[in-house]
């Protein structure tokens, strides 16, 4: 198995839709807490309308996304504070449940996390891939 993650910053939305196209990911899993973007076409609607239109299905699962607080510290490059911030938000119910549906998910099609930073490293979506790879050997692949 195989996760993929993404990023959008500095990128158009032509460019990240390419980037999964080439991966061949079937769905793009938005792991964003609010699916909204100043970015033009980056926004939930849009967002899942264009990938649509190439054949990419789209999820948006709110309740793997970072509380405001672990944005902060994300923000402010305090990494390790944020994955602090996650790994306790990934204990509540909401997470654990939807976590639950993207492990699933992931085992059944080619699933791509997206999130804003450019450098998963510094994302919490970094996290979900490597708990992914650690519970069930999936590969990470950073597009």
């Amino acid at each position: 198995m195989q996760i993929f993650t993404i990023g959008y910053e500095g990128a158009t939305q032509a460019e990240v839709i390419g980037r999964l196209k080439g991966a061949g990911v079937d769905l793009l899993i938005d792991v964003r807490a609010v699916a909204a973007s100043r970015r033009a076409g980056f926004s939930k609607t849009v967002l899942g309308e264009s990938l649509k239109a190439e054949g990419i299905d789209y999820l948006h699962l709110r309740g793997l996304g970072t509380p405001k607080a672990g944005r902060d510290a994300a923000r402010k490059g305090h990494v390790a504070e944020m994955r602090a911030i996650f790994a306790d938000h990934l204990a509540e119910p909401q997470a654990q449940v939807e976590y639950a549906r993207l492990k699933d998910l992931a085992g059944e099609k080619r699933v791509a996390l997206l999130c804003f930073e450019a450098d998963h490293a510094g994302c919490h979506r970094a996290v979900l891939a490597e708990r992914l790879a650690e519970e069930d050997g999936a590969t990470v692949v950073n597009l």
